[in-house]
């Protein structure tokens, strides 16, 4: 068993316990491969384990630090300098299995790497495998057909969430010290919720690699999973730290004040006095679903209203009209992109139920019908901007419910999967299609965690951090820890 210290520091911690030459990257490979070996047979976050290729990276890297680069270069240059993570088994690395949660691409081993998983590897990281995820990261829930479904560490019973699930257990259980997830209708914040992370979807165009601009709608972009605001902030230094000259951090991509990095700008920057909106208000209401979060999750978002309140923010209801026409035009794209997936005929008898479902829709889809749909969501996009514009923040429930239980949806159903996703997470979705920034904050824990979200001003990921930070201190979840992650 290897030093406990290690897994009870803060990627943050851990990063500056590195910089300063405490500990080799080669030490704090070793300690967390030590507890997935241990420890993830019971909770399935992994899906592959590269142990060989991550000793061999971390010896690469404490060679390099041992000839001679120094402290400021290693900062400067690799925010993430000898930093254990995993890739989501959606991003491919040249050499390593890639399933994309589906037995269709059983034995697929890409031959090069997708441009994040190389940010990562060039921003200093050291990649231990790759992170469970359900079936082309389509659902909430993250189980395949592959093998056993994920477990959230705080029940092992219930489900973390999807599609980042696996990203979210092993962060929980503290198996990585944070992980990259994606988002396309909230999946880094359902399991982040689900999970009593910090989860953060950032504005579409934010991370170079994940941006959302090359994808249908715009919908998924990546961000960081992890234990706290600073460790969310690091990691998404490291995602947005490439340009076409090298590798370096983007400071225009976080103030105009000429921050390094959104690690210095919230630690260093105060949180000025918001005006802050907040509502339980969902665009699938109006489309005949149901919308009604438990008293936990109104509780949850009362609580945190009322304490920025007393800090001296400006807090007040605010909701947008409805927009009916909002869930049949989400559907035509998210059936339409599921469509797009490489899989001839004979090859949909392999995949699960929901996907055959979304892929045998999407594909009797017209280009009229899609070109209607896309623009419907256009429109929509700007109703919620024009809403929201006059707060600088708005906080809503993250979820309907905490984490439900492995077996609460009907995997054989594909209409009726969709509908109990939508009722599960009525309040995700929707801020992909306006690629507005939000973040998911796990301020309450009863029998599970329970999240509020904050959604920000496009391109404002600072503030949502900031405030983050503010509410993590007065909530104190930092130090919560699942008996899963105890041993």
């Amino acid at each position: 068993m290897t030093d406990p210290t290690i897994h009870a520091m803060t990627a943050l911690e851990l990063r500056r316990a590195i910089a300063r030459g405490e500990l080799t990257a080669s030490e704090a490979t070793a300690h967390f491969l030590d507890r997935i070996e241990r420890l993830d047979h019971g909770l399935r976050a992994f899906v592959t384990v590269t142990a060989d290729a991550a000793r061999e990276r971390a010896a690469e890297l404490d060679a390099a630090r041992r000839a001679g680069a120094t402290e400021a270069e290693h900062v400067g240059l690799h925010p993430l300098w000898g930093m254990p993570f995993a890739d989501k088994d959606l991003v491919d690395r040249a050499g390593v299995p890639t399933s994309y949660g589906s037995v269709a691409f059983a034995g697929y081993v890409p031959t090069e790497s997708a441009p994040l998983a190389a940010t990562m590897t060039r921003a200093g990281g050291v990649s231990l495998g790759k992170t469970n995820t359900p079936e082309f990261g389509l659902t909430s829930y993250t189980r395949n057909r592959i093998g056993e479904p994920a477990r959230n560490p705080w029940d092992l019973s219930t489900d973390p969430g999807g599609s980042s699930g696996g990203a979210a257990v092993a962060v929980a259980a503290r198996l990585l010290p944070f992980a990259p997830g994606s988002d396309g209708g909230g999946s880094i914040r359902i399991p982040s919720a689900s999970c009593g992370l910090v989860g953060l979807k950032p504005s579409r165009g934010r991370v170079p690699d994940a941006s959302g601009l090359d994808s249908l709608a715009g919908l998924p972009v990546g961000g960081p999973l992890a234990r706290t605001t600073l460790d969310a902030a690091l990691l998404l230094d490291g995602m947005i730290a490439r340009d076409r000259g090298g590798i370096r951090y983007r400071s225009e991509a976080v103030a105009p004040g000429g921050e390094a990095s959104y690690v210095h700008a919230v630690e260093t920057r105060p949180l000025e006095p918001l005006r802050i909106g907040f509502n339980a208000w969902s665009p699938w209401a109006a489309g005949g679903y149901r919308v009604e979060p438990d008293a936990e999750h109104l509780a949850a978002l009362e609580s945190v209203c009322a304490r920025l309140s007393a800090l001296g923010h400006s807090v007040e209801p605010v909701q947008p009209d409805d927009f009916p026409a909002y869930s049949h035009a989400f559907r035509t794209v998210w059936q339409s992109g599921a469509a797009s997936a490489p899989l001839p005929e004979e090859a949909l008898a392999a995949v699960e139920p929901l996907t055959r479902w979304l892929v045998g829709v999407g594909r009797t889809r017209s280009a009229a019908d899609l070109a209607a749909a896309l623009a419907t969501l256009a429109r929509f996009e700007q109703h919620v901007i024009d809403a929201y514009r006059d707060y600088d923040v708005v906080l809503t429930p993250a979820l309907a419910m905490p984490a439900r239980p492995l077996d609460w949806y009907d995997f054989e159903d594909g209409e009726r999967n969709f509908a109990q996703q939508c009722e599960f997470t009525p309040f995700t979705s929707y801020l992909n299609v306006a690629g507005l920034p939000a973040i998911a904050m796990p301020v309450a824990h009863g029998a599970l965690p329970v999240g509020v979200q904050a959604i920000g001003r496009p391109g404002d990921e600072l503030t949502l951090l900031q405030l983050s930070l503010v509410l993590e201190r007065e909530y104190g979840w930092a130090e919560r820890m699942p008996a899963a992650a105890v041993l």
